[in-house]
């Protein structure tokens, strides 16, 4: 029975999470495929960007990795690389500490499996309530990571049989994003922490220019939100407030009005 009752708890989870994980499926297959080619143009056997895909994890790292590999041994180097390139995967476990708790022991995997479109999906899913939380975000995280190693081993082993242009591919996560960022604006009742946001990466991107802004934009982002928590929260509590008396007062109006109506019936008899 405890055996029924976890196989249908899992079921669940996997069919909830499965759905928000497509558009990545169509994403991840391109570029994985893209990175697995890249790998065999460039003289490695299909096993490495397999292994990689595995271990790694890290798109952005793992093109990057090709060219390390190609040249001298420097492990400092690829040290400071890597941290710079992944920096913002900092940010995003801090954002994720309170939706960790609690999971057990799958925490471990969530953790190394978070990329960033893992990232947005848990962050911002709405998980019902009879849906396992900590199992919902372990089959997004396995399902993202099977579509990049399937991808990139199939790119790797057919990568010399297949022949097509894949500049703009990249551009199919930007387009994700961007309907998570439209999701999630659609959803706010108040959207100054996402004007704030969108203000704040323009001015690094004006600062700092296209290839180092990011950084400096998610502590800027992260200092000015954590010093106006309080008034975001407080203007959040305010719109529920002003929302709970509208409802309230229409909830009132409407009973008054059908005691005027009974009062009019009686009137009449």
């Amino acid at each position: 029975m405890a055996m029924q009752s976890r196989s249908k708890m899992l079921k669940k989870a996997f069919t909830t999470a499965f759905p928000y994980t497509i558009p990545i499926f169509a994403g991840f297959w391109f570029l994985g495929i893209t990175y697995g080619i890249y790998m065999n143009v460039s003289g490695f056997s299909f096993w490495y960007p397999m292994l990689m895909s595995v271990t790694i994890f890290a798109g952005s790292i793992e093109f990057v990795t090709v060219n390390m590999l190609l040249g001298a041994f420097n492990p400092l180097q690829a040290f400071v690389m890597t941290l710079m390139i992944n920096a913002r995967h900092l940010f995003y476990g801090i954002s994720m500490l309170d939706k960790f708790r609690g999971v057990g022991r799958k925490k471990f995997y969530l953790i190394f499996g978070m990329c960033d479109e893992t990232f947005s999906i848990n962050y911002t899913a709405d998980i019902p309530e009879d849906v396992d939380r900590g199992w919902f975000m372990f089959f997004v995280t396995l399902l993202n990571h099977f579509y990049w190693f399937s991808g990139a081993t199939l790119g790797g082993i057919f990568g010399s049989l297949i022949n097509f242009n894949t500049e703009g591919l990249e551009f199919v996560m930007t387009a994700m994003f961007v309907v998570i960022f439209l999701e999630q604006w659609l959803k706010e009742k108040d959207h100054m922490s996402s004007l704030i946001g969108l203000g704040i990466s323009i001015l690094c991107l004006i600062a700092f220019g296209a290839d180092n802004f990011i950084i400096p934009a998610m502590l800027a982002i992260l200092g000015v939100l954590t010093l106006m928590r309080r008034p975001l929260e407080n203007t959040g509590t305010g719109e529920d407030e002003v929302q709970e008396d509208a409802s309230e007062s229409k909830k009132t109006e409407r009973a008054s009005i059908g005691t005027g109506n009974i009062e009019k019936g009686g009137e009449v008899q």
